[in-house]
C-alpha cells in the first residue's frame, strides 16, 4: 500500500479543484488538509514529505469531493471566521461574509451603549460581534427559523455573550415589544431571478437570500416597522446589495427615515446604510 504525503495530497487536490474552475483551490486545499490531518499551516510548508495516516487521507479526499461539488469550505468544516471569531454554521443559516463585517463596523462607529435588535440573525454573527466588541451593548436577535436561532444561541454561548443576548423567533417585528437604540439587519436582498454561484444557490438557505421579485421586500418591512420600535435618537443600520443604495434610501424616506451614514465593502461598493429619524 502506497503511503501518501502532505505534498502529494495537496498537489493532487489542487489540480482537481483548479480543473473544476475553483479559483481558491490552493487556499481551500490547505484549510481542508489542516482540518483532516490536524497539521498547522507551518507543518505543510516545512514538512511536505510527512506521511499521512490512511484515515486522515480518506477524510481529506472526502472533503475534496464535497468541494468539487461547490460546497463551501465553511459548510464542509461547519465553521466560519467572522470578525476574528469562529462561528458554527449549518444548512439553516447564511454563511457569514466578510462584507458584513463593514456593516458591523458602521454600527459600532455610532453606538457607544444601549439596546439593539438584530433582525434575521442567522448564525448570530452580527449580534454576537456587537456584544463581543462593545460590553455596553445588549440586545435581542430574531429569526423566523428555530434552527437558525439554535445555532445563534450556541455561538453566543461559545463566544461568551449569551448573558447580553435574547433570542426570539419572530418575522421581523411581529413578536417584539419595546424600543431600541439600534435596529440592525443583514436581510434577504437577492432578486428572485438573479443568477447565483452554486456555492450560494445550493448551500445557503433561500429564506435568507431572496427578498422578493425586486429584492427590496425586507427593506420595506424594516422601514415600515421601525417607527414603533426605534427609540428617540436611535439608528437603523442595514446591509444592502451592491446596486440597491438609491432604492433603499427612497423606501426609507417614505417612512420618514433619513440617510445618516454609509459604508463601502472591500470592493468599494455601497454595502451598509445608516438611517435616523429627523
Amino acid at each position: 500500500m502506497t503511503t501518501e504525503t502532505l505534498a502529494g495530497l495537496m498537489a493532487a487536490a489542487r489540480k482537481q479543484l483548479s480543473e473544476a474552475g475553483i479559483e481558491t483551490a490552493s487556499l481551500d486545499v490547505r484549510l481542508l488538509l489542516q482540518a483532516a490531518t490536524g497539521f498547522a499551516h507551518e507543518d505543510l510548508i516545512v514538512m511536505p514529505n510527512t506521511a499521512i495516516e490512511p484515515r486522515a487521507a480518506v477524510l481529506f479526499k472526502a472533503y475534496i469531493a464535497r468541494r468539487l461539488n461547490h460546497e463551501p469550505v465553511s459548510r464542509i468544516l461547519g465553521t466560519r471566521e467572522f470578525y476574528g471569531r469562529p462561528f458554527a454554521v449549518s444548512p439553516a443559516v447564511l454563511d457569514p461574509r466578510p462584507d458584513t463585517e463593514v456593516v458591523v463596523e458602521l454600527a459600532l462607529k455610532h453606538m457607544r451603549a444601549g439596546r439593539f435588535i438584530d433582525l434575521g440573525t442567522g448564525s448570530g454573527a452580527i449580534a454576537i460581534t456587537l456584544c463581543a466588541e462593545n460590553p455596553h451593548l445588549e440586545g435581542i436577535a430574531t429569526d423566523v427559523s428555530p434552527e437558525a436561532l439554535s445555532i445563534a444561541a450556541e455561538n453566543a454561548n461559545t463566544l461568551g455573550v449569551s448573558n447580553r443576548l435574547q433570542f426570539i423567533q419572530s418575522n421581523w417585528f411581529e413578536q417584539i415589544e419595546g424600543q431600541f437604540d439600534l435596529i440592525i439587519s443583514n436581510p434577504p436582498y437577492i432578486k428572485r431571478a438573479e443568477n447565483l454561484p452554486p456555492e450560494v444557490k445550493n448551500f445557503d438557505p433561500h429564506l435568507a437570500l431572496f427578498g422578493g421579485e425586486d429584492g427590496l421586500n425586507s427593506y420595506r418591512a424594516i422601514a415600515s416597522g421601525a417607527a414603533a420600535r426605534l427609540a428617540q435618537g436611535g439608528l437603523i443600520v442595514v446591509e444592502i446589495g451592491h446596486d440597491q443604495a438609491a432604492k433603499v434610501v427612497e423606501i426609507s424616506k417614505l417612512c420618514d427615515l433619513m440617510l445618516f451614514d454609509r459604508v463601502a465593502d472591500l470592493g468599494g461598493r455601497d454595502r451598509g446604510l445608516a438611517f435616523r429619524r429627523p
